[in-house]
């Protein structure tokens, strides 16, 4: 099995707060990151593809390929965007990491149809970054 990767840097603001939860709840749970005005990250995200080597290419997916579908479906949504308010695949959900991956996961699985789509991973910092293989 062979995985192929491609990598792209976004950047983009977020607030991590829950409307359920008084400001001193998302605070406490949020720290800073609840800041009523948000935050930005400069996102790393790699789109991983599994898959054999079609004899007829070389290829397992053309790079080319995969750059054109995450710009279209995932980064020209979310770069330099404010990730509340102006993506709509992430619509009443809390921008953490976790939940951005998923879903960048879910614009991306059926688009890929060269190989399979085996693994979305998210760096919001070069220390911090999830990993999501919808399962």
């Amino acid at each position: 099995m062979l995985y192929v990767t491609r990598r792209e840097v976004f950047s983009a603001s977020h607030r991590l707060f829950n409307k359920q939860l008084s400001d001193a709840e998302n605070e406490e749970i949020f720290d800073k990151c609840s800041n009523p005005h948000g935050h930005g990250h400069n996102y790393v995200l790699e789109v991983i593809v599994s898959g054999e080597i079609n004899p007829k290419t070389g290829y397992v997916i053309d790079l080319k390929k995969l750059k054109r579908i995450v710009r279209e479906n995932v980064i020209k949504k979310v770069d330099h965007k404010h990730l509340n308010y102006d993506t709509g695949f992430l619509k009443n959900i809390i921008p953490t990491a976790e939940n951005i991956a998923v879903g960048i996961w879910n614009e991306l699985y059926d688009k890929i149809t060269e190989g399979r789509l085996f693994s979305v991973k998210l760096y919001e910092t070069e220390n911090n970054y999830v990993e999501y293989r919808g399962e």
